[in-house]
């Protein structure tokens, strides 16, 4: 349903990251290699970028293609960072369209970015939403499963969870709440990368001490590129990569025998 990528490293310019590569994020708007829903990526795009010295990073988001934007191309040629993360959109059916929907979206220090789709969204996800302040429901950035997917992650990490437990807690959650759901997840500090694989692909690439890159499918043909298995929680910095199964809820659910009936 989208591509993203995130980036830890040297200093680099947002072409380089996005727009340079065989199969940079760019080209993967409109002829993704791996992606198993959808095939354009043509509903909206976004990046988040920190600047040095800022732990609050900058946006840019539209509601179009990422090709059909020339002040992107400006922006990718001269802006520089060396932590960042951007996604290209494929709308969910019924979500909303607008710059407002497209990742990443941003609270503080973080960015965060969904690629899947929630299943029978909007009712699946309503038991979920009424554990939120209200206030955060109103504050919603949009009518999207992806927004409220990030207010349930937010709402864990203001309350004191750290990033790995924010995103490992909510994907169980939604994914008890709406069987079937894909909920790829992504988020950074611009100092680590978290994120998850259930449902779709995912990849690193790591060159321990000096970058990290996670992205659904590799951006060109490097052969230390790793695929991380579905169900699994990735967590990443500059120098290490760690990896951690995640439990299908459904799954437990499945290997509990049922209770004999009692007389």
């Amino acid at each position: 349903m989208c591509r993203h990528l995130a980036y830890l490293g040297p200093q680099e310019s947002l072409g380089t990251l996005l727009v340079a590569p065989a199969h940079s994020l760019y080209r993967q708007s409109w002829a993704p290699r791996r992606q198993r829903y959808g095939t354009v990526n043509a509903d909206g795009f976004g990046v988040g970028w920190y600047a040095e010295g800022d732990a609050v990073p900058g946006r840019y988001r539209r509601a179009g293609p990422i090709w059909g934007d020339q002040s992107f191309a400006d922006l990718a040629r001269v802006v520089r960072s060396g932590a960042l993360l951007a996604a290209v959109r494929d709308a969910t059916v019924g979500g909303a369209d607008g710059e407002a929907a497209a990742a990443p979206f941003a609270a503080g220090r973080w960015l965060f970015s969904h690629n899947g789709a929630v299943a029978k969204w909007p009712r699946s996800l309503a038991p979920l939403a009424a554990t939120l302040p209200a206030a955060d429901l109103l504050s919603l950035e949009a009518r999207c499963d992806s927004a409220l997917v990030w207010a349930l992650v937010l709402n864990r990490l203001r309350g004191g969870d750290d990033e790995s437990q924010a995103l490992a807690d909510t994907v169980v959650e939604v994914a008890e709440a709406a069987p079937g759901s894909r909920l790829n997840l992504l988020l950074t500090n611009g100092e680590t990368i978290t994120a998850t694989a259930w449902g779709d692909t995912l990849w690193y690439l790591a060159e321990p001490g000096r970058r990290t890159v996670v992205a659904s499918e590799p951006y060109d043909d490097d052969p230390h590129w790793q695929e991380v298995p579905d169900r699994t929680l990735l967590a990443a910095s500059r120098t290490d990569v760690l990896l951690t199964p995640l439990k299908d809820p459904h799954e437990h659910m499945a290997s509990v025998p049922p209770k004999e009936p009692t007389t």
